[in-house]
């Protein structure tokens, strides 16, 4: 290991701007899905099998990615990533109907699924061990900057061009990326050696009980960051009686701000706790037990008698999600060591997925039910149980060397 240089963290934003570039490519079709519909004449059916099959294709080829990229190394795992979804996106805007837009989507979240264990990868070569943490709220810092640049970057190439010429720019800022990463990869020295092609098999990582504790964790503390991700407009429809466009400009874009805070926070707090004599584990689970204690007011989200009370709650439950999620994405490195890092971390990426896919639809049916309250209430107690299996599989929660 040598000694972190002092230029580390130019290296962490440059691969936030991935993440970055990664969220706009994926949000845009939210953003345009409206006059996509209307040209394609795609029913609501339809464009719900576009949606699905990105988040299917992304969770499923999550831990093929996360061995590439520990296998051939970061750089041309990240190249080839970056390089097929900006094409992806480009081709998308050149389709011509159903089929053409469900292939690219899928195409898009293969790509795609290389993204966050290749940031979890960075993290591990450039960062010190106790920096990890924060490192990883880079990610969320990157996909809250995304989340707010997508509809506006939309809205004004759709004005000014129509909506194909967005998916084209997109794209187009992907390839521009490659080089920027590529000058800072060569510039900037990594504190930990890179030993391509000798990172252990599948095999291996999955009979380790660890791996097994951080799926089922990330499958449960993540399920408030996907209800809040894609239903924040919808429960303040529903909730407080607002419009669609009242819920969007005056509240629904300031969650994803503490969304990213509290990674940085959450990333801290494991830090501080490191610093008092705890092992880097330990220090984690630590920081993910209180965010799983302060995210019991989620459920109080419902009961806000104002929508700008309930926002507030909405951002207290974002905030507190992430700086949870920071800490678990940091623990693969922790227990597998750097030659796994993007193994670890992709089976987290294929974890969240998956639950995601579950996850809306049952969110969905629920509220046209009972409305928000046990939705509300029931994910609220998910960290809490998150934490508690995080800490059965553990072990004696030593990082690896």
């Amino acid at each position: 290991m040598n000694e972190p240089h002092r230029l580390r963290w130019l290296a962490m934003f440059v691969f936030t701007l991935a993440s970055s570039l990664s969220f706009i490519d994926r949000q845009i079709l939210a953003a345009l899905a409206p006059a996509i519909q209307s040209e394609f004449g795609l029913t609501l059916a339809q464009y719900g099998a576009v949606v699905s099959v990105f988040s299917i294709t992304y969770a499923l080829t999550a831990p093929l990615a996360g061995m590439f990229i520990d296998r051939a190394g970061l750089n041309t795992g990240i190249v080839v990533s970056i390089a097929l979804w900006s094409a992806v996106g480009v081709a998308t805007g050149m389709t011509t109907g159903f089929m053409g837009l469900l292939v690219c989507r899928g195409a898009l979240g293969f790509a795609e699924s290389g993204n966050l264990p290749a940031s979890g990868k960075a993290g591990a070569l450039y960062l010190a061990a106790g920096e990890r943490a924060l490192g990883a709220a880079f990610g969320q810092v990157g996909i809250s900057i995304g989340m707010v640049v997508a509809p506006v970057l939309a809205s004004g190439l759709y004005a000014a061009y129509g909506w194909r010429m967005a998916f084209v720019v997109a794209g187009l800022l992907g390839f521009l990326w490659i080089p920027l990463w590529l000058v800072t990869a060569r510039a900037i020295p990594r504190a930990h050696e890179e030993k391509r092609g000798q990172a252990a098999g599948l095999g291996e990582l999955v009979r380790d009980r660890r791996l097994w504790g951080l799926i089922a964790a990330n499958i449960l503390s993540m399920t408030t960051y996907s209800l809040w991700m894609n239903w924040t407009t919808v429960f303040l429809v529903k909730t407080k009686g607002l419009t669609q466009d009242e819920a969007n400009l005056r509240f629904a874009w300031i969650p994803p701000v503490f969304a990213a805070l509290g990674g940085l926070a959450g990333g801290s707090l494991s830090w501080r706790f490191a610093g008092a004599g705890r092992t880097l584990p330990r220090a984690r689970l630590r920081a993910a037990g209180l965010a799983s204690v302060a995210l019991l007011g989620t459920a109080l989200a419902p009961l806000a008698p104002t929508s700008g009370m309930a926002t507030a709650v909405i951002c207290w439950s974002y905030f507190w999600t992430v700086a949870f999620s920071v800490n678990t994405y940091a623990l693969p490195v922790d227990y597998f060591g750097v030659e796994r890092a993007a193994t670890g971390v992709a089976a987290l990426t294929m974890a969240y997925g998956l639950m995601q896919t579950v996850l809306s639809p049952f969110v969905g049916s629920m509220v046209d039910r009972h409305g928000f309250v046990p939705v509300c209430a029931a994910v609220a107690v998910m960290p809490m149980l998150a934490w508690v299996v995080l800490r059965a599989t553990a072990g004696e929660a030593r990082a690896a060397a």
